[in-house]
């Protein structure tokens, strides 16, 4: 492991500062940040590889940092002044701050088993619903989440952190929509009778009827526009989400958590 130390705003500092806020130069890099306790040992946990790993200057680190770095023997480590690093490490007060590889974006990274469980999000304006959703696909058991069309990207900060972590224990990624399509058509030519179902407070099913037991890739829309025509008419079911008092939609993240939800709990009965 490579000791440095940067303490001015230099040429490596200004790359890192770059992975925070410039989606161009994180997916020519491939490279993006990972900040707090949780997500950077989630990080190591599922195998990721971290090009970086950015510790206090002249600190001495807590054990669970200690320990973290002692696990990540080949990752370089870098010693950054303490504003600078503050200012990669967000909000709260970073004691670590990790420059990890993002994974490739292919679709045979989500387990085709007899029971799969997978959500489109497609054209995501928030980061922060990715991250949110990604954490509900982990929680009730989905095979991965992909992002589709003009999209917000997974691997920003916001979208990191709301994931709390859930971003290495499932895979994420993103993909056209004839790419989702056709790795379907491929999932039923093999013999697995996979249904798309979107959600959309017009559809002509409610939720509590449907039968979500069997290989299902659920769709959620944009947050403001909902799916799209295509989708729309790629799906096989349309669902809406019952509700009552004012409120005419859900959040798009809420909305998808919920239809996991029902599936997880439906899977477990059966």
């Amino acid at each position: 492991m490579a000791h440095r130390a940067v303490t001015s705003r230099d040429a490596r500092f200004q790359q890192w500062q770059a992975l925070l806020h410039n989606r161009t130069k994180r997916t020519r890099a491939g490279l993006f940040l990972v900040q707090g306790v949780r997500p950077i040992t989630l990080a190591v946990r599922h195998g990721w590889r971290l090009a970086t790993l950015l510790r206090p200057y002249g600190g001495r680190l807590s054990g669970w940092a200690a320990d973290l770095v002692a696990s990540c023997p080949t990752t370089e480590l870098v010693e950054v002044a303490g504003d600078l690093l503050a200012e990669l490490g967000g909000k709260d007060a970073p004691e670590l701050v990790a420059i990890a590889h993002q994974r490739p974006d292919r679709l045979d990274r989500l387990r085709a088993a007899p029971d799969l469980l997978a959500v489109v999000f497609d054209r995501a304006a928030s980061p922060g619903n990715i991250g949110t959703l990604t954490r509900s696909a982990d929680a009730f058991g989905a095979a991965g989440v992909v992002v589709t069309g003009h999209a917000a990207d997974p691997y920003e900060p916001r979208a990191v952190r709301a994931s709390t972590g859930s971003l290495f224990a499932v895979p994420v990624v993103r993909a056209e929509r004839r790419d989702v399509l056709d790795w379907v058509e491929r999932l039923r030519a093999g013999g697995l009778p996979v249904r798309l179902v979107g959600t959309d407070e017009t559809g002509a099913t409610d939720l509590p009827a449907t039968d979500l037991s069997g290989p299902t890739v659920l769709v959620v829309g944009n947050e403001t526009t909902g799916l799209s025509s295509a989708w729309r008419q790629a799906c096989d079911a349309m669902v809406r989400i019952p509700m009552g008092g004012s409120a005419s939609s859900l959040n798009a993240a809420v909305a998808g958590s919920l239809v996991l939800y029902h599936a997880a709990q439906q899977r477990a009965a059966g």
